[in-house]
């Protein structure tokens, strides 16, 4: 049998709450609710769920703020809900750590293949490690280390490396990337791809600004390189 996932939901209008919530339990999944973000907090600190669906506007702490909060201490996988795909609220939601976002008004059976889709990206899988200098990923394992050190890296972010580690050198384009990685390639959704290389490189290169491990291949995409 497939595993129960448990979901935090944080969404403050009543009606979508309570029809969210009742849509993901029929789907199998274990739903906690909170109507702010205050709340919210609280249930993820006390409960500590599998996955997060956040509102982006939310009464006095916003969308943002809780996933930057949770960014702090926790890894795990936030799917915004925000208004407007085309809206500067989904780069910020992104850039605060989001894995995905849903635009509303949100039909259940699209939110319900987002999260199924983010909680396979930290499934095992059955390979040998690769080195790229001092940063080793071990897809057995399911880990990153860079020097010695483990990496905390999101489901989406780990996905998105041992993607790019599989073929060391070639370019990937970002409509490639988003079907590996998020299992969905609409046009608009490079952003995903971009927000997740940004972060990434935040965490695995020396210098951030100057990438010599995740590569910018332009008019294309990204491409890993072994370090020179």
């Amino acid at each position: 049998m497939t595993p129960v996932s448990f979901l935090l939901l944080i969404e403050d209008d009543d009606a979508i709450r309570t029809g969210l919530e009742l849509a993901l339990t029929r789907q199998g999944h274990r739903v906690a609710a909170a109507a702010s973000g205050e709340d919210g907090l609280r249930l993820f600190k006390e409960q500590r769920p599998d996955l997060i669906v956040l509102d982006v506007m939310l009464p006095g702490i916003d969308g943002f703020e809780v996933c930057r909060r949770i960014r702090r201490t926790d890894q795990l996988p936030i799917i915004l809900l925000t208004a407007r795909s085309d809206d500067i609220d989904v780069v910020v939601g992104l850039e605060s750590g989001a894995d995905d976002y849903v635009v509303k008004p949100v039909q259940p059976r699209v939110l319900d293949a987002r999260i199924r889709a983010v909680l396979r990206r930290g499934e095992r899988e059955n390979s040998d490690s690769s080195a790229y200098g001092g940063l080793v990923i071990d897809r057995s394992a399911m880990t990153v280390t860079k020097d010695g050190q483990d990496l905390q890296l999101t489901p989406t972010e780990l996905r998105l490396l041992l993607e790019l580690s599989r073929r060391p050198g070639q370019a990937l384009s970002r409509q490639q990337l988003l079907r590996l990685v998020w299992e969905h390639d609409y046009l608009g959704d490079s952003r995903l791809v971009d927000a997740c290389v940004q972060r990434l490189r935040a965490k695995v290169e020396d210098v951030p600004s100057a990438p010599t491990l995740i590569r910018t291949v332009r008019g294309v995409g990204y491409r890993l390189d072994p370090p020179v």
